[in-house]
């Protein structure tokens, strides 16, 4: 036979077992993805994301949270919103803008950085080296902007005689737009 104290006892434990249960839940780590466009333009890019979060097992809103930011061209955002994020401790800062990595560099050196650039990640100063990067910053370049300088070589010998070549560039995004024209300038 149970006594009172016992099943008193026994009943606040059991009470007490979905608060402990709780408090010993893992908070899910926080990616924040900050992209220079908006969020109807990056489409493709969000579902390539949960894709490749998805191959390594992670599910935004099980075990991962994403945070979206939309520049949507707005540069002068990013020194306060990447403090922000570091404020904050996010896990992960993943950005596929060059302006939005360098500002990630600026505010930390201990959260790791994931970026994709089209300019040399040695040269904007993301990265040591590309073999072993160091720091807190990895990612990938495409080589944009030595490619555009190829194009335009290519241009050049197809039509030899062309004196003028527009290039277009977007003057809201100061790091790409100025690389973008230096070597252009180079070709011609």
């Amino acid at each position: 036979m149970i006594r009172r104290r016992q099943f008193i006892t026994g009943l606040g434990s059991a009470a007490a077992w979905p608060l402990v249960a709780w408090a010993q839940q893992a908070v899910a780590p926080v990616i924040g993805l900050v992209s220079a466009r908006s969020a109807d333009v990056s489409a493709d890019l969000v579902a390539a994301f949960r894709r490749g979060l998805g191959e390594t097992g992670y599910v935004d809103g099980q075990n991962v949270t994403v945070e979206y930011h939309w520049l949507e061209g707005q540069f002068d955002r990013l020194p306060a919103l990447m403090a922000d994020l570091v404020r904050r401790g996010v896990a992960v800062i993943a950005t596929p803008a060059e302006a939005a990595a360098l500002a990630a560099k600026a505010a930390t050196t201990t959260i790791p950085i994931v970026f994709r650039v089209g300019e040399d990640p040695v040269k904007l100063g993301l990265v040591a080296n590309l073999a072993r990067p160091e720091g807190n910053a990895t990612g990938v370049n495409f080589f944009e902007v030595e490619m555009s300088a190829k194009r335009l070589a290519l241009l050049h010998e197809f039509v030899p005689k062309a004196v003028d070549v527009a290039v277009l560039v977007d003057p809201a995004n100061a790091t790409s737009a100025e690389a973008t024209l230096r070597v252009q300038e180079a070709v011609f």
